[in-house]
């Protein structure tokens, strides 16, 4: 084994070397054969906090042949029934955390659920103790065959902005490549920490923090959950050397007050995905705690790193950055043509990364292509040195009198606004105009600003088709498992303010 005695997870101050890990997954993957009959294409649910729980069922579900459907820590549990049998898994591996959950999951799935493990101490109402598993000497046997280009390694579901989620399938070439890609773009290796609180059933997470730092031999510090303070004790401690994390993380961060935020000097870089990056929220941190954040991205079905600006290299802020090794990307019209540098239209993405399809959605999947092109619903335009730049999501745009309004360059304007710390922009219906912009926002602690203060500061500075007609203060902004903004909650409070839906 490659780095065998080195450490390749470190959790509440504890290591687990590459050798245990892999023992650890083999277990995992003997026990899921003989005891759960798990076999080849078995989908098994994984509902696990960042923790050396979620890395050994992870790779042992794998290992014997089956396929993960890692579960967002956040849903109800009637999301959760829908995704076990959306996928048809019949086995579940969660952690104890997560019992008061499992046990309306197991009350409405009955008998489909035929076995669910436990991680932790206390048994609940599983089958099995994870830990009995994990203390077996027992092993996989035989290794499953696996086509790399066909067969499934996992199935995440998207978020579901519109409808239900879709379960993006990713092959094991889909995984493999992408963290070659990513490996080669984020220079990591053996002495690297990298600081996870990234949940780990995300893409993001799963292939930039998790695979490509256990593929290169760096030290993967699991951290189980977004707490600032905490956090900033652990980079400190840990001497972390690069986070990986969403722009609302380092907005909080960066406004930590002085007693509470701890010393980022290991840090090498941050990166930062899975939402737009608000160039003024960048300049902030960036200016605390003298270390640079290269901003990337990339969709869960494409596994999901696509772009990010070259680490030691030319850094573009407000930029997604290049295209990594493998990946190629275009900007293209309503047609599928692509488009002249400069011009807006949509984000189009082809490689050995991009998924083999949706689960059990071939319509769906038809209508996500243009060839073997993968829409990712981004507009954006690229410029004349390569770089991408996301204007905003397709289905976000505003449409106010005829004109496009991107509600990211209003909040891009908001959020240099010395009153705000975070904001979000989205449509509202108008009898008038058609749509017209509507802002949410929360202002720093200690400060105060008036709604008629903050529309002066945007028609300084936007169009006046672009300035927010309405404005509403909140305490938070409504966000997901990783800290991204949730905008469709945003939406729907306003449609139960029309009458036009019930709460919840």
């Amino acid at each position: 084994m490659e780095y065998g005695d080195l450490a390749a997870l470190r959790c509440g101050g504890k290591d687990w070397s590459y050798r245990a890990v892999d023992g650890m997954a083999d277990r995992v993957a003997g026990a899921l054969v003989r005891d759960a009959g798990v076999g080849n294409g078995d989908r098994v649910g994984l509902y696990c906090i960042n923790s050396p729980y979620f890395v050994a069922a992870y790779f042992g579900i794998i290992r014997a042949g089956g396929i993960v459907v890692p579960i967002n820590l956040l849903l109800h549990p009637d999301e959760i029934v829908y995704i076990l049998q959306d996928a048809g898994a019949e086995v579940m591996i969660y952690h104890e955390a997560m019992e008061p959950q499992m046990v309306q999951v197991r009350e409405r799935m009955g008998a489909a659920l035929r076995m669910s493990w436990v991680a932790g101490e206390q048994m609940g109402g599983a089958d099995a103790s994870l830990d009995v598993v994990l203390d077996r000497v027992t092993a996989l046997v035989e290794d499953p065959e696996v086509d790399p280009g066909q067969d499934v390694a996992v199935i995440i579901y998207t978020s579901g902005t519109t409808g239900r989620a879709k379960g993006a399938m990713l092959t094991h070439r889909n995984l493999l490549s992408n963290v070659e890609s990513v490996v080669e773009a984020f220079p990591m290796g053996v002495g690297d920490r990298i600081i996870t609180v990234l949940p780990m059933f995300h893409a993001f997470a799963a292939t930039a923090c998790l695979l490509s730092g256990l593929r290169s031999g760096a030290t993967v510090v699991a951290v189980p959950r977004f707490l600032p303070d905490e956090l900033s004790g652990v980079i400190e401690r840990e001497q972390g050397t690069i986070f990986m994390g969403v722009p609302s993380m380092y907005g909080v961060l960066a406004n930590l007050p002085t007693d509470r935020a701890a010393d980022f000097s290991s840090l090498r870089f941050c990166v930062s995905g899975g939402a737009a990056m608000p160039v003024e929220v960048m300049k902030r941190f960036e200016a605390r705690f003298g270390v640079l954040i290269y901003e990337g991205d990339g969709p869960t079905e494409c596994s999901p790193v696509t772009s990010v600006n070259p680490i030691d290299g030319i850094r573009k802020a407000g930029s997604i950055g290049l295209p990594v090794g493998g990946v190629e990307m275009r900007i293209v019209d309503d047609s599928g043509d692509e488009l002249p540098d400069g011009e807006v239209g949509e984000i189009v993405v082809c490689g050995a990364n991009v998924m083999k399809g949706y689960w059990n959605l071939p319509e769906a999947t038809a209508e996500s292509f243009w060839g073997e092109w993968f829409r990712t619903g981004d507009l954006g335009h690229r410029d004349t040195d390569g770089y991408f730049y996301i204007v905003d999501r397709k289905k976000d745009m505003i449409i106010v009198n005829g004109m496009n309004v991107y509600p990211r360059q209003i909040e891009e304007v908001l959020y240099r606004h010395p009153a705000i710390l975070e904001c979000a922009v989205v449509s509202d219906p108008d009898p008038l105009h058609g749509e017209v912009p509507k802002a949410f926002y929360v202002i720093r602690p200690g400060m105060e600003v008036e709604d008629r203060e903050l529309r002066r500061w945007c028609i300084e500075h936007l169009g006046r088709h672009q300035v927010p007609r309405r404005w509403q203060r909140l305490d938070q902004l409504p966000k997901n498992a990783t800290g991204k903004i949730v905008k469709r909650e945003l939406t729907r409070r306003g449609e139960v303010e029309r009458g036009l839906r019930t709460e919840g």
